[in-house]
C-alpha cells in the first residue's frame, strides 16, 4: 500500500514540473527494527532507519505508466529491507562516529538538473490512539517536524478512527500543495 501510494505521489509531483530534462528523487524511510532480531537491538537506543532512493528524469516519470513507477520503488526497497543492509549500515555508522551523517536525498547536488525530491515515511506503527500522558488519549497526532530543507516530506499516519484509513501529512512546496 505504501509503495503504491509513493509511486502515485512521485508521478503526480513530476507531472507538475515544466519540461522533462530535470531529475526527481523519491526516497522511502525503511525501519530496520523489522529486519534485525530482538537480541541484536538490545544494545541500541533510538531509530534504525535507512532512506533508499531512486532518481529518474521528469520526462520518464511523466511518460511511463504508474505500474513502471511502482516497480522502480519496489526495486529501490528490495535490498534496503534486508538484515544485511542494516548490519552494514550499523557498521558504517559505528565506524564514522561521532561524525554526523545525513542521507543523500536531503542534499541537492547543486545541478540545474535538480527537480523535486521527496521522502515518504510511515507512521503506521506509531500508536497514536494508545498514547496517554495522563489527560486522556489524543484525538490526532504526528511525529513529523519540518526541518527547513527543500526535500518534501510525506507522512501517512493511521486514522484516529482506527478503521484502516490514513491521515497524510504533506510537507511540500507551496506550489506543489496548491496543485494537489
Amino acid at each position: 500500500k505504501l509503495e503504491a501510494f509513493s509511486a502515485f505521489l512521485w508521478k503526480m509531483i513530476a507531472s507538475m514540473e515544466h519540461g522533462s530534462g530535470k531529475n526527481s528523487r523519491m526516497g522511502i524511510v525503511v525501519d530496520g527494527r523489522k529486519s534485525l532480531s530482538e537480541a541484536m537491538m538490545t544494545g541500541y537506543f533510538g531509530n534504525v532507519l535507512s532512506i533508499p532512493f531512486r532518481e529518474k528524469s521528469i520526462g520518464e516519470l511523466k511518460e511511463r505508466p504508474l505500474s513502471w513507477v511502482a516497480d522502480e520503488i519496489h526495486e529501490c526497497l528490495k535490498t534496503a529491507v534486508t538484515k544485511e543492509h542494516f548490519l552494514g549500515l550499523i557498521d558504517w555508522v559505528e565506524s564514522h562516529r561521532p561524525e554526523p551523517a545525513m542521507t543523500k536525498i536531503y542534499h541537492s547536488s547543486g545541478s540545474e538538473d535538480d527537480g523535486p525530491a521527496l521522502v515518504v515515511s510511515s507512521g503506521q506503527r506509531f500508536p497514536v490512539s494508545k498514547v496517554n500522558f495522563g489527560w486522556g488519549k489524543p484525538l490526532f497526532g504526528s511525529y513529523h517536524f519540518p526541518w527547513g530543507g527543500q526535500t518534501g516530506y510525506v507522512m501517512p499516519m493511521p486514522s484516529p478512527a482506527e478503521n484502516g484509513d490514513w491521515v497524510v501529512y504533506l510537507h511540500l512546496s507551496k506550489r506543489q500543495l496548491e496543485q494537489i
